[in-house]
């Protein structure tokens, strides 16, 4: 049956402060069981509690994270061994690269690198039960040649999957729902976080009256913000149900930037908005 849990990077100050098995305790207490890893350090000590966690606290560990060089999460190039070892530990079957290297972004011949890569780790994983996804941000929304960045990904990378960020679709000026539609059968991870227009800075107002026209500017196109679900402008139901169509096994909450929030109170709002909505069976 398909969950609702979280993505653990809005965590990982805390993780940070209190160690891994303290803030999926407190998640479970919350009412998540599921979670997703990223920008978690990997240590012996962090795994061993996150191991822990599923012993003790029955933590379904719905995917974990790995990169093609740089970036915060092991890398495929260099610590593959590693990465299959701990995915296994924690009875997990999938691994998600969060964003291609800025360096596949600067040009066309980089993008097909990182896809060759790609698609040699996909395979790799492939031989250890083990399936790779690949996480959208808006810059894959970019036309190159009439085709978007992630489609050349896909063809160019068969074999890997697709976790879709509902919120990075928006930004990058598509449709959540039919982008889940369009990829139906091959997205088994949603990333759930919503999609708001914050309120200017007053300073943006004085830096107006002052003539700075640029620094006005620059507040009013950087209004977007990452909202807790059910508080931005997203529609919540029609994206979930259509996540269910489309094969979702996970759909985790995940907001990437909390404006002074705790992010425990943010999850508790996206939980209390997502069950007030009728979802309240899959956490």
């Amino acid at each position: 049956m398909p969950k609702i849990g979280v993505q653990m990077m809005m965590l990982k100050n805390k993780v940070e402060e209190t160690g891994p098995y303290e803030v999926l305790r407190r998640l479970q207490k919350s009412g998540f069981s599921a979670v997703e890893v990223s920008q978690i350090a990997m240590t012996p000590e962090n795994v061993a509690e996150m191991r822990r966690a599923k012993d003790e606290l029955g933590t379904d560990f719905g995917a974990l994270s790995a990169g093609l060089g740089g970036g915060p999460n092991d890398s495929l190039l260099e610590d593959f061994g590693k990465i299959v070892k701990d995915t296994k530990t924690l009875g997990s079957s999938r691994l998600r690269i969060g964003m291609m290297p800025f360096s596949a972004m600067a040009s066309h011949e980089a993008l097909l690198d990182f896809c060759r890569q790609a698609e040699e780790a996909s395979a790799r994983l492939a031989d250890e039960d083990i399936t790779l996804y690949y996480h959208n941000h808006h810059v894959e929304f970019a036309k190159r040649g009439g085709s978007t960045l992630l489609d050349i990904i896909r063809a160019e990378a068969p074999t890997m999957r697709l976790e879709i960020d509902v919120h990075w679709v928006q930004r990058g000026g598509k449709d959540p729902v039919r982008t889940l539609e369009k990829y139906a059968g091959l997205v088994d991870l949603v990333h759930l976080k919503d999609y708001r227009i914050g309120e200017m800075d007053p300073a943006a107002f004085e830096a107006l009256q002052n003539g700075d026209l640029a620094a006005f500017m620059q507040a009013f196109t950087g209004v977007v913000e990452f909202g807790e679900v059910g508080e931005g402008n997203l529609e919540w139901t029609e994206i979930l149900d259509q996540s269910l169509v489309s094969g979702a096994e996970y759909l985790l909450i995940e907001q990437d930037q909390q404006y002074g929030r705790d992010p425990y109170d943010c999850l508790k709002t996206s939980r209390d908005n997502l069950v007030a909505l009728g979802y309240e069976h899959l956490f």
